[in-house]
């Protein structure tokens, strides 16, 4: 395990790559609401502008199947776990590749996960890793989500940032630990360690 500081980017890298046009979340929502953008598009909204997401190979999918598995058998209850929802965020509609969410009575049937739902959101990065580094880690940690793991698989490691700043001109976690095969990630939730993971679970 080691720690690694990141400077704070200010461009983000999805205007380079593939915005499509911004939009306020209000905007956003009700044209998802009228089927304007739908599931086909693989799109999310990222500090209000529309952006296509990053295409998803074999080793990400088969990563995300054992990320499930091993999260299904550590969540304690009151705690689900959400594969590529919507996450209601100030400027933003992220879709994680998971978030682990507090259970909600109408299963968020009527409202998507705020960062207040939310102790846990994971990217599974190769193609997407310097959005998942740079943007993603701006983007929740301005929206104080307690912790976001990002599964490097060029690297074949964990990253977890801890610490969020909120808002502020450079948002950005204070923590960022590196794990690695022979490392254990420790889950928590509400502050509290509930099991740590093997990487080499979480690794193909």
């Amino acid at each position: 395990m080691s720690a690694v500081l990141t400077a704070a980017p200010f461009t983000p890298t999805f205007l380079n790559e593939a915005s499509i046009a911004k939009f306020s979340t209000e905007r956003y929502d009700r044209m998802v609401g009228a089927g304007i953008f739908t599931p086909d598009d693989d799109v999310e909204l990222l500090e209000n502008y529309v952006v296509l997401k990053m295409p998803k190979n074999p080793a990400h999918d088969g990563t995300a199947l054992r990320i499930r598995k091993r999260l299904s058998r550590a969540l304690p209850t009151g705690w689900d776990i959400r594969e590529q929802g919507t996450l209601a965020l100030s400027d933003s509609r992220p879709e994680p590749d998971f978030a682990v969410v507090r259970e909600d009575p109408a299963d968020y049937t009527t409202r998507h996960p705020t960062p207040d739902d939310t102790a846990l959101v994971i990217e599974v990065a190769n193609a997407s890793l310097l959005r998942d580094q740079r943007d993603k880690a701006r983007i929740y940690a301005r929206a104080n989500v307690a912790c976001y793991w990002i599964i490097n698989l060029e690297e074949r490691r964990v990253e977890v940032h801890t610490q969020p700043s909120g808002p502020g001109a450079a948002p950005a976690y204070a923590s960022v630990q590196n794990y690695t095969p022979g490392d254990a990630v420790p889950l928590v939730l509400d502050g509290t360690t509930v099991t740590s993971i093997p990487v080499a679970d979480l690794l193909p």
